[in-house]
């Protein structure tokens, strides 16, 4: 069998004869006792990952070794296991049997297991949308619609125990999306962009798409190289799952903590926007909508993050949103039917950010955080029009320039509350709102009413 020879990684003024690397390293999912290591080389290359916990250097392990190919793209996922729940690690990444440092730390830190232990650990996600990254050959004439780059260093600064991708991660052109080959060039492209790369490392990455990463602008169940999509989409940002044995997506849930994360995937099964009003017009598919709801059902969390590239609740809007399709009202009936309490909505793609709010008669008010976007053109909306004075947004959480989204669950046991902060290209936090749990709970149930059994604190 093949072995790195790993002690040329302690040869002082070690050079690496070519440029090996493409992108990352990644981190990708993160779980108790694993973890997931992305990794793409310029070319076919043998590559390997040492690792070893912090406090323990000398209990250090080698994976595998991986042979990236052209077929993959020149991808290599490594899961390291078995590791031990909420410890510190740092790794090594070895190309050709040669150490490649990384300006900045290589380094995770398992989940902890705290169920029937210990209070619910802190949480700290981050979210966002739209990332423009240009390529002049291909852009359309004029000003550059990606800028400001720099945001992705505050991204990385604040060191969140996870990402939320919210889609349009990437924008294909018209030289992509009418085939394979150029969807694949279009990930090579931007995966690649330096100011990406810290943020890469600095935590663990989730995703889900929209149009503009998984196909061409407003695509959806009709777009034929779905399948091809996929299959980038999920090369790229490796997951335990997507989908369901029985339905294709991108769809996924991840639990941090006393939170659950519902990743949707709004294009996949997605009727067109032009398809007649009625109950057949839907965005998520039918099986997509019932594993929802089952998994909203099942939940134990005290959090339950719905993630979705369009909004979910926002009537108001000029353009996509769900409440064109019938899996809102069906959604939120639901919800109410079944007395699911602690539900709360991210979703992206309007290049802008804001807080919108509905109080339904006999519920408790759901909100939804759109933060958008990362760097692509912002959506500056006038006073004058009506989206500007929406009356579902929150005031004072409508931002008009680059920003990110971050959620920061903390409290007591019975006590715990979300706090919502949109951040700008600085990494300030240009508002803050904070929804305690016991605010995302239903009236107490009336006799002989069913009620949703309490959540694990």
């Amino acid at each position: 069998m093949r072995r790195l020879l790993l002690f040329l990684a302690f040869l002082p003024g070690l050079a690496r004869a070519e440029e090996l690397l493409h992108a990352g390293p990644m981190r990708a999912w993160t779980e108790l006792r694993s973890t997931a290591i992305w990794v793409q080389t310029e070319r076919a290359a043998d590559v390997q990952i040492r690792y070893f916990p912090i406090a323990a250097p000398e209990a250090a392990r080698v994976t595998p070794v991986v042979t990236t190919s052209a077929g993959q793209q020149f991808v290599a996922t490594f899961v390291l296991a078995p590791l031990e729940p909420g410890t510190e690690y740092r790794y090594e990444l070895y190309i050709d049997g040669r150490l490649y440092a990384r300006p900045y730390p290589l380094a995770f830190t398992t989940q902890p297991l705290w169920q029937w232990r210990v209070p619910a650990p802190d949480v700290t996600a981050m979210f966002g949308s739209c990332l423009y990254v240009n390529e002049e050959a291909y852009d359309r004439p004029g000003t550059p619609y990606g800028s400001d780059y720099g945001i992705l260093k505050a991204m990385a600064a604040k060191r969140p125990d996870l990402m939320l991708w919210l889609g349009d991660n990437l924008y294909t052109r018209e030289v992509d999306f009418y085939s394979p080959t150029g969807l694949a060039a279009r990930y090579w492209h931007d995966r690649a962009l330096l100011w990406l790369q810290p943020f890469l490392a600095a935590t663990s990455h989730y995703a889900t798409w929209d149009d503009h990463d998984y196909g061409s602008n407003d695509s959806d169940e009709t777009y034929p190289l779905k399948a091809a999509s996929l299959e980038l989409f999920s090369r790229y940002w490796p997951a335990p799952v997507y989908g369901t044995p029985e339905t294709r997506g991108v769809f996924q849930k991840v639990t941090w903590g006393d939170a659950d994360f519902f990743l949707l995937d709004d294009r996949y099964h997605r009727k067109p926007n032009g398809w007649p009003a009625g109950q057949d017009k839907t965005m998520l598919g039918r099986a997509q909508l019932d594993w929802l709801k089952a998994s909203l059902v099942a939940s134990r969390a005290v959090f339950k993050v719905v993630v979705n590239g369009n909004q979910v609740l926002n009537a108001n809007g000029r353009y996509e949103t769900m409440t064109d399709y019938a899996d809102t009202g069906e959604l939120l009936a639901w919800i109410a039917s079944n007395r699911i309490e602690g539900v709360l909505f991210l979703s992206g793609d309007r290049h802008h950010s804001e807080l919108v709010r509905v109080q339904r008669p006999g519920g408790y008010p759901l909100y939804d955080f759109t933060s958008s976007s990362i760097t692509a053109g912002v959506h500056v909306i006038k006073p004058d029009e009506p989206e500007y004075r929406n009356a579902l947004r929150v005031d004072g959480t409508l931002v008009m320039e680059h920003s990110f989204g971050v959620l920061r669950f903390t409290g007591d046991p019975g006590q715990r509350r979300v706090t919502l902060q949109a951040c700008g290209v600085d990494g300030a936090v240009r508002w803050e709102r904070t929804i305690t749990r016991d605010e995302l709970s239903f009236p107490a149930a009336a006799p002989g009413q069913a009620g949703h059994r309490k959540p694990t604190e």
